[in-house]
């Protein structure tokens, strides 16, 4: 998972760094870019978490940012669709890491 999160991470720099940047979308470039490399990040920090329920936050941390990654590449897409199939090629990966975090999330039920 650390290997595909920090893939997914570049490959949305990558997406980012071919879009014609404007006063449009920048904002949401930056956003972008700062919600699908924290994927990677905070996937690291829960493999150093220093207990289950630590892991369990910074994994629910991870999916929040993979959906919010989610909502902006779908508004990119709504002004940049000639980068369509590229969007939704990371749009799938996103959906598919999502639910991936989901499981682990409750795979690890706190107290039960």
């Amino acid at each position: 998972m650390e290997e595909r999160t920090a893939r997914f991470g570049e490959d949305i720099i990558r997406l980012c760094r071919s879009t014609k940047s404007d006063r449009l979308s920048e904002p949401i470039l930056n956003q972008l870019i700062r919600s699908g490399t924290s994927v990677g990040a905070n996937y690291m920090e829960a493999n150093g978490a220093v207990s289950k329920k630590d892991f369990q936050n910074k994994v629910f941390i991870c999916k929040k940012e993979v959906q919010e990654t989610k909502h902006w590449l779908r508004i990119l897409k709504s002004f940049a669709s000639e980068k369509m199939d590229n969007i939704d090629s990371l749009w799938k990966e996103a959906q598919e890491l999502t639910l991936i975090f989901q499981k682990i999330g409750s795979s690890l039920k706190i107290g039960h």
